[in-house]
């Protein structure tokens, strides 16, 4: 996109997909669209940081002051991974072969 695209006109052109968190909705990027470190923040538990890098803009305060338990946010991020295309677990990495390369 060109540097004098508006935030609104970004936003027109991103989907997001939706997760429920503590009775609120809350817009999530496709898993597609996320940097390696917000995986990392999530992996290692600061999910502020994560929120921030793939909530939509207004949603990471409801996310912050939702101040949800860990099984409440492991289920939200579950479902938002869903609904965004990926299920939790599923590497987008390529496989190992089921050959074995060592020679014999």
């Amino acid at each position: 996109m060109s540097e004098t695209t508006t935030p609104a006109e970004r936003e027109a052109t991103e989907t997001y997909g939706t997760a429920d968190l503590a009775g609120e909705t809350l817009r999530v990027k496709p898993v597609g669209q996320w940097r390696p470190s917000y995986l990392r923040a999530l992996r290692q538990g600061d999910y502020d940081t994560w929120a921030t890098g793939v909530l939509h803009e207004e949603d990471v305060i409801k996310f912050v002051e939702a101040d949800a338990t860990f099984d409440e946010i492991n289920e939200f991020t579950a479902a938002a991974m869903e609904t965004t295309g990926e299920t939790p677990g599923k590497s987008g990495a390529r496989s190992t072969s089921s050959r074995s390369t060592r020679k014999r």
